[in-house]
């Protein structure tokens, strides 16, 4: 009685989840609509340690998804990275810092100079400070290097679904 009773309520929620309308995004690959409506993403060039590894980490995941058809777009990023200090012993030695790591990213048509999206997107990082520098310089790159990559996919997912949306609008 129970196994039937639990096979009906399976085949029931496999029905109702067939008629939600939900689909994967990146379904198909290079020839999917994702892949389509990216086409090719320019990005411009970033400033900065933090700009190089944000530059490189969406031009890693910009290549492994565009398809190189259909419209070209340019992709501007500019960042802002903060590290701020905030356990205090009582001898004045920070024992603890954030990172944080914010991007304001701009998509323009590259045909037309319009503005597709105009988002932000952010992460933050906590950092123990050792009694070493060097460890303590190098949890912030690391840091920076793990930031730089979220922000990343932060921005590529927001693209894709941002463009997505704009195809399968459009009649």
């Amino acid at each position: 009685m129970k196994r039937a009773f639990a096979s009906a309520l399976a085949l029931t929620l496999l029905v109702a989840l067939s008629g939600c309308g939900l689909r994967p995004m990146y379904a198909g690959g290079k020839s999917g609509a994702v892949a389509q409506a990216i086409g090719s993403v320019e990005v411009e060039p970033i400033e900065g340690k933090a700009g190089w590894l944000v530059r490189n980490a969406l031009t890693d995941r910009l290549d492994a998804i565009s398809s190189g058809e259909g419209p070209s777009y340019r992709l501007k990023v500019e960042l802002d990275d903060q590290i701020t200090g905030f356990g205090v012993r009582l001898d004045d030695a920070i024992t603890r810092e954030r990172r944080t790591l914010r991007a304001r990213y701009q998509l323009f048509d590259a045909a037309t100079g319009v503005l597709v999206l105009d988002a932000t997107a952010g992460s933050d990082a906590g950092i123990d400070v050792a009694t070493s520098e060097y460890a303590t310089i190098a949890a912030e790159d690391t840091a920076l290097e793990r930031l730089s990559q979220i922000i990343a996919d932060q921005i590529v997912t927001r693209m894709a679904q941002k463009l997505s949306a704009s195809t399968t609008e459009t009649p």
